[in-house]
């Protein structure tokens, strides 16, 4: 490794990113960060909204777990339950910049506008100009590329059409109408804030019916624990699989993986939000768009129902609450060259069991590495297993490839 050429950059600021920072710090790994602190979270979710994971699910994570969201709550006298109490967004992002604040001081709050190879090292440019050069990247971007608009409305209007990351703030509503299209947390979240925010709002889904979680009470029956144990993502087996064994999940064929991340834990909103979307206002399940029309300033939905026909719906805006495909040819500093050189599967990086993709040294976290490790790391509760095992690997591997410089010896990667 040059003089000149970074350890470590990470690439984003959210709940992975952070907690991978702070596992180096704790492991005396040089790096830098480089990102807005939890600005998916900021930005991409609605005020107002509720996190669906149970609050032990909800931490960032250091190595010595010295700031969980539990202690987080306690220091500043805020209620607080493992199960059962449901965790505000505004509270997880407070608790996420104090994370950022306390392990992870020297996050740079500049963008990645460019991430390039040249002559076996990284590459980049700040948004500030600066040009670095590193020899490991982890990429911990999160979800605010990776939106996912249906085929039917992705061609209409920006202005007309919008995914659901593009709103935080839902007030500009007020009074118009507005199609939610979706059947999932998201979906429900923002219809439901849409409603209280004084929007009309439609929410459409092909589901049937809305499947809405459980309420969690603890302590639960031997019985129950037994039979159906929880999660990090839930109850019952198939999840807690998931969360203690993603590294048996990778040893799984790929179409295997790709079809259980889609499959598992698809769309079904909490518990808490069943009393403020049913009998609201109009949801139209076991719909379909059938077409997509702009006219007189607004959207004209053909929707085709399954139990009563086809129906006209005119809006004044449509939100697409349709979820997050991770596509890596979305990110924008992606340089087409190294692109290029990213074996992929489903638009998503493959790879190994060290979150390294075909291209060495180039790690991904997140979402990005769903179809490789499961839907553990769909959500910020996988940020514990990823960022323990990465570190622990970019540390060793920084020592295996620093220990030949001293001693004037040439070898390659471990």
């Amino acid at each position: 490794m040059h003089d000149s050429e970074l350890p470590v950059v990470i690439i984003g600021a959210g709940p992975y990113g952070l907690s991978i920072a702070a596992c180096l710090s704790a492991l005396r790994v040089p790096f830098r960060i480089f990102g807005e602190p939890m600005q998916s979270w900021r930005e991409s979710m609605p005020r107002g909204m509720l996190l669906k994971s149970e609050g032990f699910a909800s931490s960032l994570h250091d190595l010595d777990r010295s700031f969980t969201l539990k202690k987080y709550c306690e220091g500043a006298g805020l209620p607080y339950q493992d199960v059962g109490d449901p965790v505000p967004l505004e509270r997880f992002v407070d608790y996420g910049l104090e994370f950022q604040r306390r392990l992870v001081p020297e996050l740079e709050r500049h963008k990645i506008k460019r991430l390039g190879r040249r002559d076996g090292t990284f590459a980049l440019t700040t948004s500030t100009g600066e040009k670095l050069t590193a020899r490991s990247v982890v990429v911990a971007s999160g979800i605010s590329h990776f939106g996912y608009v249906p085929a039917e409305l992705e061609h209409a209007p920006s202005d007309l059409v919008s995914h659901s990351s593009a709103h935080s703030e839902l007030g500009g509503f007020r009074g118009r109408t507005v199609a939610v299209v979706g059947g999932g947390s998201s979906a429900v979240d923002i219809a439901a804030l849409l409603h209280e925010a004084g929007a009309d709002v439609h929410l459409i889904a092909r589901r049937d019916a809305i499947d809405f979680h459980d309420p969690s009470v603890e302590p639960r029956p031997l019985s129950q624990r037994i039979l159906a144990p929880r999660s990090g993502l839930g109850i019952g087996w198939r999840s807690r699989l998931c969360t203690d064994a993603p590294l048996l999940f990778h040893a799984m064929p790929e179409s295997f993986r790709l079809r259980i991340v889609k499959r598992h834990l698809g769309p079904a909103p909490g518990w808490f939000m069943k009393q403020r979307v049913v009998g609201r206002f109009p949801m139209h399940l076991g719909t379909t768009i059938g077409g997509v029309q702009v006219k007189d300033g607004g959207i004209h939905l053909t929707l085709d129902r399954k139990a009563s026909g086809t129906m006209n719906l005119e809006v004044a805006h449509v939100i697409a609450a349709t979820g997050y495909k991770p596509a890596i040819r979305k990110l924008p500093f992606l340089e087409d060259q190294l692109l290029g050189k990213i074996a992929t599967a489903d638009e998503a990086p493959v790879l190994n069991r060290k979150f390294e993709c075909s291209v060495p040294n180039l790690y991904w976290v997140g979402l990005a590495s769903a179809n490789s490790f499961g839907p553990l790391t769909r959500f910020a509760y996988g940020a514990e297993f990823t960022a323990r095992r990465l570190t622990r690997i970019l540390a060793a591997e920084l020592r295996i490839k620093a220990a030949p410089a001293a001693s004037g010896t040439q070898t390659g990667r471990a």
